[in-house]
């Protein structure tokens, strides 16, 4: 998302042409261009596909409308096995109509999660709950911090079930470094996505992540404390911005790579 601009085929091959070494997709652009055929596309470039968003909104109270997010989200587990990620992350929804129950909303995820977690198991797919900024509770996602995102994760096995430690979304949550070190500690975090928090927010709030090194996260602060925690695996780069977005892809991707590396070196 950081570069949709760029088709499938030419974001696999300025990755290449950068050196990076994987990719993490999400489910509409693989849609539209052909599930099997992005599946081979980044295989055929040596590209690892390290996670796929998103799954998840599954909140919702009404029978119909809660079996058909269940449909969706096994549905998102087969893409992510046959992109050969073995990390689907999931947003859980908001509120549904007329509610205010956030902790009602939260179990509601843990009940869907119940049946999901072994059907992505069966596949060699983990769910990954993403927390997102309270600002986005009433119509996004009704976990809001890591210790929540824990709180349902830890119900059930490490190997199916983890947490997204997205810096845009918890840099401002004095709880979250504990947090992270208790995922850590039990191999519970499943991804690490960059982003920064730059303001004015731009009107409808969800478009206005920051370029790393932009904006006021401790980004260099929070690789360190994910190296403590013990993580090792990919980072992502995940950028939601209109103006970026009408930037020549290849460019921005570079730069972007650039930022990325210069963050990460004192993790090698």
């Amino acid at each position: 998302m950081t570069v949709r601009q760029l088709s499938l085929p030419d974001l696999a091959e300025a990755c290449v042409r950068l050196g990076v070494r994987g990719v993490g997709l999400w489910r509409e652009p693989v849609a539209s261009y052909g599930l099997d055929a992005a599946s081979k596309l980044f295989r055929d470039k040596g590209l690892e596909v390290t996670s796929l968003c998103r799954g998840g909104f599954l909140t919702a109270i009404e029978p119909g409308a809660r079996a058909a997010a269940i449909d969706d989200n096994r549905a998102a587990i087969d893409e992510a096995a046959a992109l050969g990620t073995d990390t689907l992350v999931l947003v859980s929804g908001g509120l549904p109509p007329g509610s205010k129950d956030l902790v009602g909303a939260r179990e509601r995820v843990a009940d869907a999660l119940s049946s999901l977690a072994p059907y992505a198991a069966a596949r060699g797919v983990r769910l990954a709950i993403e927390p997102l900024h309270p600002m986005f509770a009433s119509d996004r996602c009704v976990v809001s911090t890591l210790g929540q995102a824990l709180g349902i994760a830890e119900r059930f096995p490490a190997a199916e079930v983890g947490v997204v430690v997205d810096t845009y979304h918890v840099w401002w949550d004095e709880t979250a470094p504990a947090a992270v070190a208790r995922a850590g500690s039990a191999g519970r975090i499943h991804a690490f996505q960059l982003a920064d928090w730059i303001t004015p927010l731009p009107a409808g709030v969800l478009n206005g992540r920051g370029q790393l090194g932009e904006g006021a996260v401790d980004l260099a602060g929070w690789c360190g404390l994910l190296k403590e925690a013990g993580y090792a695996g990919p980072v992502e780069v995940e950028l939601f911005n209109e103006a970026l977005w009408t930037e020549d892809g290849v460019t921005l991707l570079t730069d972007t790579a650039h930022r990325a590396t210069q963050l990460l070196s004192p993790r090698e």
